[in-house]
């Protein structure tokens, strides 16, 4: 569904096709539900993973946004559209799980910055930290240009770090008016709140993001369908793991390159520190052949699943999703999500061929 078409369905309150299906689904008739409710459910999920940051807690937001829909099928009136509808639930199961959870970060907004020549700190295996999302999993939208932040912009690590620091309320107002480009008379009724109270909130949304958000690394990372220059560089990134090559890893960085590598809080700046704790780690010993990459996309960000041979058998097992960022042919931030049950979310097997 394209914006524009978005937007003809938000302004639509009467649909005579839609009350037949709506009918046979209140009399209980479950594959007329699915049939009215399936078509969001990709940008539900997205709209889920913004407010979360992660893919695990949006998956269950959907879950649980569907069954209230079910229940709750009787009191949907029709004076919105039901795209509208199934947002307000969305948004308000997402709400209550905020409530019980703690938000979603990146080490380097949470820790201090690493020693590399001290022993990595022990990982906070407590669900705090952000989850990759496979590009694969966005909802086929245009980009609207009436929206502060572009619908893809708006799952990229840079803008969730930020936008996860905002209270919830606000996080979910900044969505709904500069991604979704809805007005605050629809958000109001939305989070049952004055306009007033939404313009509030998202004038302060909006300062934070300003003052701690940039959207130029996503300008330049949008662009790598089509800059061969940026292939080139990610080609010899991997080469740099694969052969262990500290140097040629090193020299593809940025001077404040930032590295991390969640679960673990240590994170580190700088070309030197990022060779050093790579030698340390990363490329300790023989390492040539340690680390195959295979490339995916997540996050609208150029990322790796990243495989760990095992000198045992030869064999290589899954390690961990790797993103990076990049501004001016520069690296300017690699995250490795230490976490093999990712891989199955990107399409990919848990051990690769020798």
């Amino acid at each position: 569904m394209t914006v524009a078409e978005a937007k003809t369905v938000r302004s639509s309150t009467t649909d005579p096709s839609l009350d037949i299906h709506l009918a046979a689904a209140r009399n209980g008739d479950a594959h007329e539900f699915s049939r009215l409710t399936e078509p969001y459910r990709r940008e539900l999920l997205a709209h889920c993973y913004r407010i979360l940051g992660s893919l695990h807690d949006a998956e269950d937001a959907v879950q649980e946004t569907m069954l209230r829909a079910w229940r709750r099928l009787s009191t949907f009136e029709g004076r919105a559209s039901l795209r509208a509808w199934l947002y307000k639930i969305a948004t308000n199961a997402c709400l209550d799980a905020l409530d019980k959870r703690s938000r979603r970060t990146l080490p380097a907004l949470t820790y201090p910055e690493g020693d590399p020549h001290q022993p990595l700190a022990a990982p906070v295996v407590e669900p705090i930290w952000l989850e990759p999302y496979p590009d694969d999993l966005l909802p086929d939208t245009a980009i609207d240009p009436e929206a502060r932040y572009a619908m893809r912009e708006s799952v990229t690590l840079a803008f969730l770090a930020v936008l996860q620091s905002l209270p919830p309320r606000q996080r979910a107002v900044l969505i709904l008016c500069d991604v979704l480009d809805w007005r605050a008379s629809e958000v109001a009724e939305l989070l049952e709140a004055t306009v007033s109270a939404v313009n509030s909130a998202l004038h302060r949304a909006r300062t934070t993001m300003a003052q701690r958000y940039s959207a130029r690394a996503f300008a330049t990372t949008n662009r790598m369908s089509i800059d061969e220059a940026t292939h080139s560089l990610l080609d010899r990134y991997v080469a740099a793991w694969e052969s262990a090559d500290v140097a040629g890893l090193t020299a593809l960085l940025r001077d404040d390159a930032v590295f991390s590598m969640p679960p673990i809080p240590s994170w580190y700046r700088g070309r030197e520190a990022i060779g050093a704790i790579a030698i340390a780690m990363a490329f300790s010993g023989d390492a040539r052949g340690r680390w195959r990459l295979t490339p995916i996309r997540a996050n609208m960000q150029p990322a790796f699943g990243v495989y760990q041979r095992d000198d045992s058998d030869g064999a290589y097992h899954a390690f961990g999703i790797q993103l990076l960022m990049i501004d001016r042919g520069q690296i300017t931030d690699i995250t490795t999500f230490i976490n093999p049950a990712l891989f199955s979310r990107f399409g990919l097997p848990d051990t690769a061929s020798k």
